[in-house]
């Protein structure tokens, strides 16, 4: 009997028979309902959330589908890619929202009512590392906005910037073309720029990440010194 993989592969490529040997695991190391997938050149293995081992076969089977593109550089599309594409851009509705912050919120609803009609649902929210680089996400899995550390005690305007950014990411979702996700479309970039005065906020925005980035240099190198003193 034929393993998921292997059955994603046959559908997938009815014409050719496989060189790999395929294997499935499930895991916690994933943020909920994420996978990768690791290769070489007899052996794939794909490593799920186990969140997916409650998921249908035919749902698990369209992920699998897609990462198998990726690998082999092929564009398709399958019906099994289709219902997975709908079950992520869809699964936000069951997601228990259980993470909050004060600030955070207040930006949410900020951008919400001001933007959305008060439209958008809330989602998970929450504060991510003082990245300069990753300013904010928007896990579809987990239905969860995170924003830098960096925007905490700096103007509110910023923050409802990127909330913005992310709760677009929350409203447009993503679509699918030949096996390949597109999160940033026209319509999304349209909603971009509707910002107010939004090219001088990416200018501030700029200043503060590489603001943060030199005093983060200046403590590592200080830490540096510190240490060779010690000794």
């Amino acid at each position: 009997m034929m393993n998921l993989p292997e059955q994603a592969f046959k559908q997938l490529f009815p014409e050719k028979e496989p060189e790999h040997e395929f294997s499935i695991s499930y895991t916690n190391r994933f943020k909920p309902y994420n996978a990768n997938v690791k290769y070489t050149r007899t052996r794939i293995n794909f490593n799920l959330s186990k969140k997916w081992r409650k998921v249908s076969k035919e749902i698990q089977i369209g992920l699998i589908q897609s990462l198998l593109l990726k690998i082999f550089k092929q564009k398709a599309h399958t019906p099994n890619i289709g219902l997975y594409n709908s079950f992520m851009r869809n699964i936000h509705i069951a997601i228990p929202k259980t993470s909050e912050d004060i600030t955070l919120t207040n930006s949410f609803n900020r951008i919400n009512n001001n933007y959305f009609y008060g439209l958008i649902e809330q989602p998970n929210l929450k504060w991510g590392t003082h990245s300069t680089s990753k300013l904010g996400s928007y896990e579809y899995g987990s239905d969860t906005i995170s924003i830098s550390k960096i925007f905490q005690d700096n103007n509110p305007m910023l923050l409802d910037y990127i909330m913005y950014h992310e709760a677009l990411h929350k409203k447009h979702k993503f679509y699918s073309k030949n096996g390949r996700s597109h999160h940033h479309t026209s319509a999304f970039k349209k909603d971009e720029k509707a910002f107010p005065n939004s090219q001088i906020l990416e200018k501030e925005i700029s200043q503060l990440t590489r603001k943060k980035r030199m005093i983060n240099t200046i403590k590592g190198q200080t830490r540096k010194r510190r240490f060779f003193n010690w000794f």
